[in-house]
């Protein structure tokens, strides 16, 4: 497991990281992970729908994995509607499905 992997740079400059890398030591298989939590309601959930288009970019697939209670409803819908948000607590179960252990 890697953290903090520089991931090319950003279509206004700025340098792009994932927050943790994974490899499957078997079949080499990779899976970029951005981290996010929300304790409280507020703009940080705003920031989320740009990561999930960030992660179109990136050299390898790619989830964010959210905590906390302050998303909002809407946005709990929307980010579970991408395909490319899994819950802290379902990490576990998805990262098992996704490198077949």
């Amino acid at each position: 497991m890697q953290t903090e992997v520089r991931a090319a740079r950003r279509l206004w400059g700025q340098q792009r990281y994932i927050d943790v890398v994974i490899t499957d030591d078997k079949s080499g298989k990779r899976l970029g992970i951005e981290c996010k939590f929300q304790a409280t309601l507020g703009t940080a959930e705003e920031k989320i729908p740009a990561t999930i288009q960030d992660i179109a970019h990136w050299p390898i697939q790619g989830i964010v994995v959210i905590d906390g209670e302050g998303f909002s409803a809407n946005m709990r819908g929307y980010l579970m509607s991408t395909g490319k948000v899994v819950w802290f607590d379902e990490l576990e179960d998805w990262l098992r499905l996704y490198f077949g252990l």
